[in-house]
């Protein structure tokens, strides 16, 4: 058992994509008013950045275009994933100046983790001197200012960071086990606080808890009720206890993997529109397959319908998550045998659309999903008396082929006549990361 009394940092780079499109532009993330959107899309579209100044004046984070206040100036500036992604990488570079990656887990792309524990003896330095001497040569670096959290253990390394860095001059917060009871045991609200979303704090509201000091204090029986095995965490967490460490996070293996293509269409499409749109996902899908040497047991599909006048109404001043409950369809078709033909997943994901979504309704979501990926060629997988080889193989030798005239080419250098159709997605998302602009 490790003994060794731990210390860890969470940093966040603060606004992210807002202060790459701030520091491009030779201007002062922090007091420059501007809004990561894209001017293509209308007033709907969400910001996916927010500069700190606006947010100062009111404006929340992810919020929608035309819920800024039109008393406000502010520079749009639509967004450019791979520019984000570069710039993402290039400050890594900077934590490996510093750490071995061993000792770093990104979170996510604007955030990470790191364990300064076998570092202080390098550097001469307390845990804190360190942290800060990190945090500035980002900012000296690259411009990008960022905000720290420190503490003896994941979780309050980031709730120092999420919570009491947030509000302190200097972006840096620090707790300990003892700090943490002492000062966020009254916070509000629950939601504030890592893992804890909209649905679990309804719950915990449900029984008569508002606060971690009254979560840390209740009967642990209805928690174990409600929660199940995620109980433990809420408990540990409450006290400020988290028993994962790096070396946990740096061992996981998910049990289960998937191949997930989603989107929100841009217009609503009808039955037959967004059944197009279905065939190019499954296509994407199949392709994703081949290419990692994969095949998938099951194919699942999630449609989202667009909201009627009277859904609209109804749903005006919904509490919780705007999503929740939102009207749609969803299947799943198990496969025969592992596959990653694209004639095997478009029958079936063509089987779920039509017998489960409503042709009159009018489809604003669609998600595919390859559920249960193996490897392609894993040992012992069951062969189905009905595959005709000779044709996967076939299709195999096709797909391949098309996969490395993308990868040498371009995605759009080799398209489907369907691609040409005018509710067709496929062209417009090739050309972007993550559903946004490339840039």
């Amino acid at each position: 058992m490790d003994t060794t009394q731990h210390i860890f940092m969470a940093i966040d780079l603060k606004s992210f994509y807002a202060s790459v499109e701030c520091v491009d532009r030779g201007l002062d993330p922090l007091t420059t008013d501007l809004v990561v959107a894209d001017p293509s899309r209308t007033a709907k579209t969400i910001c996916l950045a927010v500069s700190p100044s606006l947010k100062a004046q009111g404006v929340r984070n992810r919020c929608r275009v035309f819920e800024i206040p039109e008393s406000l100036r502010y520079i749009m500036a639509p967004p450019r994933m791979q520019r984000y992604i570069d710039v993402s990488a290039e400050i890594y570079g900077v934590y490996l100046s510093w750490f071995a990656k061993e000792d770093i887990h990104v979170y996510s792309i604007d955030e990470a983790f790191f364990d300064l524990t076998p570092y202080l003896g390098l550097y001469g330095c307390s845990a804190r001197e360190l942290a800060e001497r990190v945090r500035q040569d980002v900012v000296d670096r690259t411009g990008i200012p960022a905000t720290c959290g420190m503490g003896p253990n994941l979780y309050l390394a980031k709730v120092a960071l999420d919570i009491t860095a947030k509000h302190a001059a200097d972006f840096f917060g620090e707790l300990s086990e003892e700090s943490y009871r002492a000062t966020l045991w009254n916070h509000r609200p629950l939601t504030d606080f890592w893992r804890v979303g909209a649905g679990t704090a309804r719950s915990l509201a449900t029984m008569g808890i508002h606060t971690m000091g009254e979560l840390a204090l209740a009967p642990e029986e209805p928690l174990y009720r409600a929660f199940g095995v995620d109980a433990e965490i809420l408990i540990d967490h409450a006290w400020g206890v988290e028993p994962v460490q790096m070396h946990h996070i740096k061992a996981y293996r998910s049990k289960t993997h998937c191949v997930t293509n989603a989107q929100v269409l841009g217009c609503d499409a009808s039955f037959a529109q967004a059944r197009t749109i279905v065939k190019e996902m499954v296509d994407s899908v199949a392709l994703q397959l081949v290419e990692d040497g994969k095949a998938a047991t099951s194919i699942v599909l999630s449609v989202g319908y667009a909201l009627t006048p009277d859904e609209r109404a109804a749903r005006r001043g919904i509490d919780g998550p705007y999503w929740r409950g939102m009207p749609g369809a969803r299947g799943s078709w198990r496969l025969e045998v592992p596959t990653n033909s694209r004639h095997a997943l478009l029958a079936a994901a063509l089987a779920i659309y039509d017998r489960e979504v409503a042709p009159a309704r009018r489809v604003h979501r669609l998600n595919v999903t390859a559920d249960g990926v193996v490897e392609a060629d894993a040992a012992g997988t069951q062969l189905s008396l009905f595959t005709d080889e000779a044709h996967d193989a076939r299709e195999l030798a096709q797909q391949r082929a098309v996969a490395a005239v993308h990868e040498k080419f371009g995605k759009n250098a080799l398209l489907k006549g369907m691609d040409l159709l005018p509710e067709a997605t496929r062209r417009e998302r090739n050309e972007q990361i993550g559903g946004h602009r490339r840039g």
